[in-house]
């Protein structure tokens, strides 16, 4: 706690923008955004997120009735505070990671980098997509029909109760036609939006499927980078993308900055994977470690697969399990990126184990420019086989204890 409360107290909050600094000419004093500052930071270190909880531990907590002077604001007054200085919080955060780096707690050049998903306020039934609306939009309609089958029925019979039913079922298809005309709405705000979502109780949640087989989630991508020696998060992100792929250089660059290092090694798991962004880290100055996702068909079904294809760099050709030299023969370009294909049409007609290779006319090799970068990248993974093993044991923990 007396960390805490020297860290706090040589902070310039004025220089960071905290809200009340300067107190009005009139009327009661606010808390000091000092004080708030400390019940906040305490709260993060002991678990305590709830507001009302902070509100109550101030008044019972020997040690946090040290670290405030005895003051205890209200939940509303702690909230608040988190809501009006969400941006003044951050720059905190960047003055820790600033403090550590001046300590030397990064002197190894180390990163690893990884995401969770977060669940927001928001229900699944408050977020819309154009599959979810034409879902909801079938449903309502499919009851809308077979509550008029039941009305006809109900008009065909001549009972006491035929009346009160009739005007049920009638209250029905009111509320569910009312339903489809909110729900035609909904879908023209929805077609509107950039990325065919809309979240009506927090706007800036999004749905994103998790690992679970046909499950998802409305919330948070957030993706962290903890330096390998101390496990410190060094940088952190929140993204509304559920996949991690394009995260790398981003995330890898934040964290090189934040420890202040020329060179940076970053460990990411196969989710990460991307030619493209491995070739942007590389430029970069960072040097990434990310297995390569293994997604061969021909694998799956008992055929080589394309890493039995060893590429000879002098000759600008792959040679196959059999032994054949593969040549290039044409490049193309799919979707922005140029690819260079190989194969050796003869070759393949007296080769004895084309049956293991291809069912085709013959197998085809594909090899992008810069494949060159993913390789040197493999022979990193190669050499460092527990790198993987290291990277859970660095990123993941942090994630286990906030969500815990």
């Amino acid at each position: 706690m007396r960390v805490v409360g020297v860290f706090v107290d040589e902070l310039d909050l004025r220089d960071l923008d905290f809200a009340g600094i300067n107190p009005a000419a009139t009327g009661r004093r606010a808390y000091h955004p000092a004080m708030m500052l400390k019940l906040y930071i305490y709260g993060y270190l002991n678990r305590l997120q709830s507001s009302r909880r902070l509100e109550r531990e101030a008044k019972r907590n020997v040690e946090l009735m040290w670290l405030t002077g005895r003051l205890a604001p209200d939940f509303k007054t702690i909230a608040n505070f988190r809501k009006d200085n969400g941006p003044a919080i951050t720059a905190v955060c960047g003055r820790f990671v600033v403090l550590c780096r001046d300590l030397g707690l990064f002197a190894h050049a180390v990163a690893a980098v990884d995401g969770s998903k977060f669940k927001a306020v928001n229900t699944r039934d408050k977020n819309f997509t154009p599959t979810k609306l034409q879902k909801r939009i079938r449903q309502a309609e499919a009851h809308i029909a077979g509550y008029l089958q039941d009305l006809d029925t109900a008009d065909r019979e001549e009972t006491d109760a035929t009346a009160s039913r009739a005007e049920r079922l009638g209250d029905k298809i009111a509320s569910l036609r009312a339903q489809m005309h909110a729900l035609k709405t909904m879908e023209a705000d929805v077609l509107a939006s950039p990325d065919g979502q809309v979240s009506l109780t927090d706007p800036d949640a999004r749905s994103m499927a998790t690992s679970g087989r046909g499950s998802g989630m409305v919330g948070y991508n957030v993706q962290t980078a903890v330096d390998a020696e101390h496990h410190l998060i060094v940088a952190h992100d929140v993204i509304t993308t559920g996949s991690d792929r394009q995260q790398l250089p981003s995330m890898a660059g934040k964290a090189k900055e934040a420890m202040g290092v020329e060179a940076l090694e970053v460990l990411a798991d196969r989710g990460y994977f991307s030619g493209e962004e491995v070739l942007a880290c590389e430029a970069a100055g960072v040097t990434p470690y990310v297995p390569k996702p293994l997604t061969s068909g021909a694998k799956a079904h008992g055929r080589f697969g394309k890493q039995d294809f060893v590429y000879l760099p002098d000759r600008d050709a792959y040679r196959c399990p059999a032994g054949q030299v593969l040549p290039w023969h044409m490049t193309t370009v799919e979707h922005g990126q140029n690819l260079h294909r190989y194969w050796d049409l003869f070759a393949w007609r007296a080769c004895d184990i084309k049956a293991q290779c291809t069912t085709s006319e013959c197998r085809r090799i594909t090899r992008w420019e810069h494949e060159a970068v993913v390789d040197a990248m493999q022979r990193r993974m190669d050499l460092a086989p527990y790198s993987m093993r290291a990277r859970r044991k660095i990123v993941e923990h942090p994630f286990g204890t906030i969500k815990s």
